[in-house]
């Protein structure tokens, strides 16, 4: 299935042209309750689109990243260190990890029949010095599409082409973001766009708060899933174990744990009159939960496939002339 489209500049679409960056808001397209807007973001361009009392704001010149996630102005998103942190590629807010989430085990991998070595290649890494969450966090490169409203609806889409030495399987990752009453919802669609089938490994990063709330007062609900065993560098051991649902306060635990989901599952983080839910929809079949010691923050991952699967062969292929897609969602509710 070949598909193509109209592409369009940053700030452009077709029957509507961003005004020139400046000091105020452009509108790129109103339907109350809805709106799409051009604003800035602490000096960057940014496009925002709220519906009702919801707001999100996502930078396209820095990944795409996710900086802003607010219901009636209170901030459900945490940005440690700031743009200057997501400009060094450190993740922050909402970033989209890609081609790969999480750490790969070694520099070397074998995917889609394709030897590849990241010896030499300047990827970011975690303490241990494995490679991690691929290279586009914070990268420059997306195209604006089209943006639109209707009803209560807020909607547009973004697309990045990637052809890497890390990653040489060329494709095209295409993003659609709507917002709709208390929700958030993030499709993300990976098109090969050479001969050579794509393996399937990207996740997101949501860093989630309950403004109002002290951590230690959250209570993490967990569906009933398999726990998946890491060992000492967050790589899968081989071990599973099955993990019933549970829905106890996070006090003073951390987490850094991958779970298998069942299809449609849903993790949240639940507060002092006000709670926050990822909803991991089709294409997301695993989810990783870091709670790390002493942060205001907690994160729900949603992940294609498991921590490493491009170096234990389990990540899925897409094949040229087809699409993968995976959809996430964040849901907001606030006592009355």
């Amino acid at each position: 299935m070949k598909r193509s489209r109209v592409r369009f500049p940053l700030w452009a679409r077709c029957d509507h042209v961003f005004p020139a960056i400046g000091t105020t808001a452009g509108a790129c397209m109103t339907s109350a309750p809805a709106s799409v807007d051009e604003i800035r973001f602490r000096g960057e361009p940014a496009v925002r689109v709220a519906s009702g009392e919801l707001s999100a704001t996502f930078l396209p010149d820095l990944g795409l990243t996710g900086v802003s996630l607010s219901v009636g102005g209170r901030e459900h998103l945490a940005l440690p260190g700031g743009l200057p942190a997501l400009r060094a590629g450190h993740t922050l807010g909402i970033p989209l990890l890609a081609p790969w989430a999480n750490r790969l085990a070694s520099r070397r991998y074998r995917a889609a029949g394709v030897d590849v070595d990241l010896s030499g290649l300047a990827l970011g890494t975690d303490t241990n010095g494995l490679p991690i969450h691929g290279f586009l966090v914070g990268r420059p490169g997306w195209r604006l599409g089209r943006c639109w409203t209707r009803g209560r609806d807020a909607k547009f889409r973004a697309d990045i082409d990637v052809d890497e030495p890390a990653f040489p399987f060329t494709h095209r990752i295409e993003v659609a973001v709507t917002a709709r009453d208390r929700a958030l919802t993030i499709e993300t669609t990976i098109v090969p766009t050479a001969s050579r089938a794509v393996p399937v490994a990207f996740g997101w990063h949501p860093y989630l708060r309950l403004p109002g709330s002290p951590r230690r007062h959250w209570k993490l609900q967990l569906p009933a899933s398999t726990h998946v065993e890491l060992d000492g560098h967050g790589i899968p051991t081989g071990a599973e174990d099955a993990a019933p649902a549970e829905a106890e306060p996070i006090g003073a635990r951390t987490f850094d744990d991958l779970y298998r989901l069942a299809r449609g599952h849903d993790l949240s983080l639940v507060g002092e009159g006000a709670a926050i839910t990822m909803h991991a929809g089709p294409g997301y079949r695993f989810a990783q939960v870091w709670v790390p010691p002493r942060r205001s923050f907690a994160a729900l991952e949603p992940m294609t496939s498991a921590t490493n699967s491009l170096i234990d062969g389990t990540a899925p292929l897409v094949e040229p002339g087809d699409a993968y897609t995976a959809t996430f969602s964040l849901r907001i509710e606030e006592d009355a």
